[in-house]
């Protein structure tokens, strides 16, 4: 690829106690990756020198001041923390979530500013990122309300042909029951199906949707959500123009391998949907984040403190998420460059053709 269109990837640093560096080092190590993109780190090069000296790597790095300075072939690094800033491997600290935002924020506004075109996020401890900037759940909902204007955020694992998404990410098993709603329900299933035409490239999507309750509820012996919610919204939803259907009860669908004749499912919660997908797909799944304009991916996994700084990390997820993100840029520009400047209809609507057919018919 030509330097011209290189893919600028703006990578945040994620908790530097974990093994966020260790995983963006072994990626870059082939430098096959840097034929499709140009590596933008937000993090600081301090950090990364300490995680390089204790996995003794040998990577090398371009230290830059800003995103326009990048240069291709090079694996860039912009420091968006202070120097005392101090590291502590395999701890939860307030120190490395303030570090993670700062990384976070700087790449967030650097691609709002045009300086890259996709974001994938190395992992975050939830709970260490708290503050007052960042009150969020997570990714998903910080960058909703940072860069969604009036769009929703939909999360959605992927691995292969295989995607997931989530009607209520993070949220409390006690309170799904009452997020369950038909409103609910219709945005999810009309953002998973806008998602998969514009950032998969898929015509005709077909969604499968996960019951709630064990047995997709046993006809209301285990729960009314199926009945009185879910099912009469997959039938709306198909009245609108969307295939989906279901409700499938969630452990019969992924033990019996349903889930391979659908372009995508919906799961109800976090639970359902991820666990059996990590089971599949642990170390080369990608969470991605659709529904806003914002291209975000991150590996499936967390920050695993327990092997931080041992050189045990896989760094196949997040492999996998650079190429998605670029994968699903592409499949956008393709998706709306098609559209962008349509032809004049040349046909008449079959109503309209008959009543032509019909004049002429009178006239000869």
């Amino acid at each position: 690829m030509s330097d011209k269109h290189r893919i600028r990837v703006g990578i945040t640093q994620g908790d530097i106690n974990g093994i966020g560096y260790e995983i963006i080092f072994k990626a870059f190590e082939n430098p096959e990756l840097f034929d499709i993109c140009t590596p933008i780190v937000y993090g600081s090069p301090k950090v990364a020198a300490y995680h390089r000296k204790a996995l003794e790597m040998e990577i090398q790095y371009n230290t830059i001041g800003n995103a326009t300075e990048a240069q291709n072939g090079k694996l860039n690094i912009i420091n968006c923390n202070s120097d005392e800033v101090h590291i502590e491997l395999g701890s939860s600290t307030a120190e490395a979530g303030e570090a993670a935002f700062q990384a976070l924020e700087a790449a967030v506004k650097d691609y709002m500013e045009g300086k890259i075109d996709v974001i994938v996020t190395a992992p975050i401890n939830k709970s260490a990122i708290q503050s007052d900037e960042f009150n969020f759940p997570g990714h998903t909902e910080y960058l909703q309300k940072k860069c969604g204007e009036e769009e929703k955020a939909l999360m959605i694992l992927c691995s292969g042909e295989l995607r997931v998404a989530v009607a209520t990410s993070h949220m409390a098993l006690k309170d799904i029951p009452a997020a369950i709603t038909p409103e609910l329900l219709e945005e999810k299933i009309a953002l998973l199906d806008k998602s998969l035409k514009e950032d998969f490239n898929i015509d005709a999507p077909k969604i499968a949707v996960l019951s709630l309750n064990p047995h997709a509820g046993d006809n209301g012996l285990l729960g009314k959500e199926e009945i009185e919610t879910i099912s009469p919204t997959i039938r709306k939803m198909n009245d609108s123009g969307i295939f989906c259907y279901g409700p499938f009860a969630a452990d019969g669908f992924m033990g019996s391998g349903k889930y391979a004749s659908f372009d995508a499912i919906l799961a109800m919660y976090h639970d359902q949907g991820l666990a059996p997908l990590k089971t599949l797909a642990m170390n080369d799944g990608v969470n991605f984040t659709a529904g806003l304009q914002i291209i975000r991916t991150s590996p499936a996994h967390g920050v695993a403190y327990d092997i931080a700084g041992k050189g045990e990390a896989d760094e196949n997820s997040f492999r996998q998420a650079i190429y998605a993100a670029i994968d699903i840029l592409r499949n956008r520009n393709m998706y709306f460059g098609a559209r962008r400047n349509p032809l004049r209809k040349m046909y008449f609507e079959k109503r309209d053709d008959s009543n032509r057919l019909n004049l002429q018919a009178d006239n000869e």
